[in-house]
């Protein structure tokens, strides 16, 4: 799949999220991208497939993109594109992709033009050749072969790559204000052909008296009979309304999940459990 024509494929394909920082994994801040970036794919009729946390460690880095660019499909990854020491995703991507990092000549003219704004916003010359401006451009070392992802805050770019195993990555920073809106632009650019396609509900009920393990072969039964449907279980044992409970439901397309969620009705009734409200989201 070649993330710049989705049009050529069929099928809405997976995507996934890799968030990277030691600040994440300590607790220091707390992520904010995977539930913006859960909005932003719901609001265009899309689901995240699954999602990655990897500290500051090259070898992590590399692994997790090598497994993000090895299968096909859409991939976000947030930090590291920086240019300091502990910023290691650009080098990572380059490994995983077994390419040489280049300064991408696009990337470079948004640098330096970015590099004006600032000296003439603080009122001083415009020196590009000043060692900390020559470091910035840095920040447009991308593998071989990448393209530039625009950023609307301060110019300075991501980038995305394709790997040999179809999965393409789009490389985001980690501020919040410069990620989401180039998430929205990757998703509106690249992604649109898949928007809306099918829609996607959950269909619930909540469960009492009942225990988990006496359900499953219920839950067995109703995947293997309904194509394309997932069962799903949801414990609770101090809910404030409900008590100890389980939300037990199905999630799919929305015409394929009705006759899957009667037949776990059914199945509940037979089973003589107690029954509840129902939900649909």
């Amino acid at each position: 799949m070649n993330a710049s024509t989705p049009e050529a494929a069929s099928a809405v394909p997976d995507i996934g999220l890799v968030i990277v920082g030691d600040e994440i994994l300590s607790g220091k801040r707390a992520d904010k991208h995977l539930s913006k970036t859960i909005e932003l794919l719901g609001e265009r009729g899309l689901t995240l497939s699954w999602a990655r946390y990897v500290g500051d460690d090259r070898r992590q880095i590399t692994a997790a993109l090598r497994d993000a660019f090895a299968q096909p499909g859409i991939v976000f990854s947030c930090g590291g594109i920086g240019a300091t020491p502990d910023d290691h995703t650009r080098q990572c991507a380059a490994a995983a992709l077994d390419r040489p990092l280049v300064l991408h000549p696009q990337a470079r003219d948004l640098i330096l033009e970015r590099m004006q704004d600032v000296a003439k916003e603080q009122g001083l010359p415009y020196e590009p050749e000043r060692s900390d401006n020559q470091h910035r451009l840095n920040m447009g070392v991308f593998p071989e072969g990448a393209a530039i992802v625009p950023n609307p805050y301060n110019k300075i770019p991501g980038f995305q790559c394709q790997g040999a195993g179809g999965g393409t990555v789009f490389f985001l920073p980690g501020f919040p204000v410069m990620a989401w809106p180039m998430m929205a632009w990757a998703l509106d650019t690249h992604c649109s052909a898949w928007f809306h396609r099918q829609r996607w509900v959950e269909r619930s009920v909540i469960v009492f008296g009942a225990m988990e393990a006496s359900l499953t072969p219920l839950m067995e039964r109703i995947e293997a009979e309904h194509a394309g449907i997932k069962v799903f279980s949801l414990p609770s044992v101090d809910h404030a309304e409900y008590g100890r409970h389980i939300e037990l439901g199905v999630k799919g397309d929305e015409i394929g999940s009705l006759p899957a969620f009667e037949a776990l009705k059914a199945g509940l009734l037979a089973f003589g459990a107690p029954m509840g409200p129902e939900m649909v989201r």
